[in-house]
């Protein structure tokens, strides 16, 4: 072993110039080295990158990278060629003979690196290309994608393990940031790793003090310009939920005179565009960029100080994943999440689009034979509608619930009936998509420590006991989102009325039921009275657990609060402080009995105009294209692009990105990955 650790750390020097691992590093390279299959969960930032690349370069020949993001991609491979290294790409986004030449390169030999996206081993006989000159090791990035309890599934990732059996012995490593127990377990299991070492790196981040503050939509850009108002608060990264909210908030920020250099990048500005911003941003000629949280960044910039999200998050390990990019350097950093209750309920409106209800993926299923039918034909007999029917038959395949193939004389494919157990599968995961929208909701009204919070849903429980001392929590009178003033003598009283009730009881109370024995008359908010609850805990008087009990089939959480043995002894506050938080501007509860309602604006229907010969002729390109690409990762066509946004395609002929992400149906996935292609035809088109 002290020859392989030589050689190591010589590598480490020589080719990537550092001069020591990280914490971490070696033990995964030196498993990987060995050739064993391993499972690295290590946070964003952390050095994950090099537990595949160092490896390679000690084993020799070509190692293999599997990754989601074609940004991702064409980072990492630039840099590893700015280091010598002879690295190239394959996906969508690049030209085709460039693809081949890649291939012939990669077989003669002569790639230390090839990044390929996982729809690439659908393709019929990549796998078996790959095959005739086998990797010399084979990361799978981002592998958390490959779970259905994972935040960011895609289908495409639960099809790899067939193809990486052919590709073998070439060990195995997955790699992500964002796995919980359940993940990590599930990981192991759909990759089919053989013997595999897990190793998990620690997730607390020191440096960084979380603040969550509730705040009405309509007054977060006037308290981002209050967040970043002073120079220390930059560089800074702002994430929005939408490219409207990210150029809107962009604006503001450029309308305050002397202020903020701000910027906003998202998927529907042209690669130049988005090229020249990132550049200006990690350059030093931004203080600001604001981004979708939808389209893959691919920054990676030391010194950012603050990052801000303008709306709660769609799960706590993409949001663990999205803070990661502040404090690299080690230096003391600020995150901070707005969110009001609409933002929940506007999750939930999009959970519903995107998962049908399971009666209505039912009906298609009982549609389904044993023998082919034509999508066509299954649409008909569903019933289902236009908007509906793909969803459907998205989710059967991904369930194993369908098989589609291209067979016979139908362009559009086929399908047949699979496994009858997509049922459980199906109704698992929408759940657990539920859970994760529910996870969020209850950390942004959780007194306990954030960062304690996280470390503990990564399934480190050992060092979730252990409080940051930094974060809105553990010291609120360092805040800067929110307000803080001595708490009055009126406050102080219900702090010792709580104490002396949860003395009487004896035991441990839910603190629903606290706040209504002590706060009855009192002018005390229930938010108030729980970040009261939190600053008894901080002080050591109390501690308040999260439980729950199962009612009518439903897990019910709740919050139990219990005296601690210096709290049962504490009869006076006197020398202790108290603060009394502004905990946001402007809260948006519902009232009782009335639902809050999210405001989603409703998709225009589109006019049922013919096409003219010209746009006819345009269409039957597209369509031509699509079911091309489509055969290549064997999904429906429909998957890449409905029928009906073909149809504006055709009409609207968009030049450029921004025009193409502005039609219905082409999301900054969509258009990141097929948008070059489709503006390429529609400028190229001369009808």
């Amino acid at each position: 072993m002290p020859t392989l650790q030589a050689g190591l750390s010589e590598i480490l020097q020589q080719r990537f110039g550092f001069p020591a691992f990280r914490p971490g590093q070696r033990p995964v390279c030196e498993a990987a080295v060995a050739g064993r299959d391993l499972l690295l969960v290590m946070p964003t930032g952390a050095g994950k990158s090099l537990c595949y690349q160092l490896p390679t370069l000690a084993r020799g020949g070509t190692g293999l990278v599997i990754s989601p993001l074609i940004a991702l991609m064409d980072d990492q491979s630039s840099k590893l060629k700015t280091m010598g290294m002879k690295a190239e790409r394959i996906h969508s986004g690049i030209d085709r003979e460039l693809s081949r030449e890649v291939c012939r390169e990669y077989l003669r030999g002569n790639l230390d690196f090839l990044f390929i996206a996982p729809e690439r081993l659908r393709i019929p006989g990549f796998a078996e290309m790959l095959a005739k000159r086998k990797p010399s090791l084979i990361a799978v990035d981002e592998a958390h994608c490959i779970s259905q309890w994972g935040h960011d599934f895609r289908p495409d990732y639960r099809l790899l393990a067939p193809a990486l059996e052919l590709l073998r012995p070439a060990p195995v490593i997955a790699l992500t940031a964002t796995a919980t127990p359940t993940v990590q377990q599930d990981i192991l299991t759909q990759l089919a790793l053989r013997d595999a070492q897990l190793f998990v790196h620690g997730f607390r981040r020191h440096n960084l003090a979380i603040e969550v503050i509730e705040v009405n939509k309509s007054q977060r850009a006037e308290k981002l310009a209050e967040l970043l108002h002073e120079p220390e608060s930059t560089p800074a990264i702002v994430y929005a939920t939408s490219r409207k909210d990210a150029e809107r908030y962009a604006e503001f920020l450029q309308s305050i005179p002397g202020k903020r250099r701000a910027a906003a990048y998202h998927a529907g500005m042209d690669a130049a565009s988005r090229d020249h911003i990132q550049r200006s941003f990690l350059d030093g000629n931004l203080d600001v960029i604001v981004a979708t949280i939808a389209f893959g960044m691919g920054i990676d910039k030391a010194n950012v100080r603050t990052v801000v999200h303008t709306g709660l998050p769609g799960s706590l390990e993409g949001y663990y994943q999205e803070i990661g990019r502040a404090g690299r350097d080690g230096k003391q950093s600020r995150v901070i999440l707005m969110h009001s209750y609409a933002d929940s309920r506007i999750h939930e409106h999009f959970l519903q689009q995107d998962y049908p209800s399971i009666e209505e993926v039912e009906k298609l299923w009982k549609c389904l034979r044993k023998e082919p039918r034509t999508l066509e034909s299954l649409r008909k007999s569903s019933k289902l509608e236009e908007s509906v029917f793909p969803k459907a038959l998205e989710k059967l395949i991904a369930h194993r619930g369908a098989i589609f193939e291209y067979t016979g004389d139908s362009e559009e494919g086929e399908a047949m009936r699979g496994d009858e157990d997509w049922r459980s599968i199906y109704s698992t995961q929408l759940a657990q998509r539920q859970e994760q929208i529910k996870l969020v909701t209850r950390y942004t009204a959780s007194r306990q420590c954030r960062m304690a919070a996280l470390v503990a849903h990564f399934g480190d429980a050992a060092d979730a006991r252990i409080p940051c001392g930094i974060c809105d929590t553990c010291a609120p009178q360092q805040t800067v989102g929110s307000k803080l003033a001595p708490a009055g003598e009126s406050c102080r009283r219900i702090a010792l009325s709580a104490m002396d009730t949860l003395r009487e009881r004896g035991r441990g109370m839910s603190t629903g039921k606290l706040y209504e024995d002590v706060c009855s008359r009192a002018q005390l908010t229930r938010d108030e009275f729980e970040e009261l609850l939190g600053q008894l805990q901080q002080l050591g008087l109390v501690t308040v657990e999260e439980t729950s009990f199962e009612k009518d089939g439903r897990v019910i959480p709740y919050k139990v609060a219990s005296l601690t043995r210096r709290g049962v002894n504490t009869e006076s506050l006197d020398g202790m402080e108290l603060w009394t938080r502004e905990i946001g501007a402007g809260k948006s509860r519902p009232k009782p009995g009335k639902a809050a309602k999210p405001v989603v604006k409703r998709e225009m229907k589109r006019e049922d105009v013919p096409l003219t010969a010209a746009e006819q002729e345009l269409a039957e390109m597209l369509r031509a294209w699509r079911l091309f690409e489509a055969k290549k990762t064997g999904k429906p066509a429909f998957f890449l692009f409905s029928e009906s946004v073909l149809m504006q395609l055709a009409r609207q002929q968009p030049k450029t990105l921004s025009e193409l992400l502005a039609i219905p149906g082409m999301g900054p996935r969509k258009v990141e990955l097929y948008g070059e292609a489709i503006c390429r035809i529609c400028r190229d088109f001369r009808g």
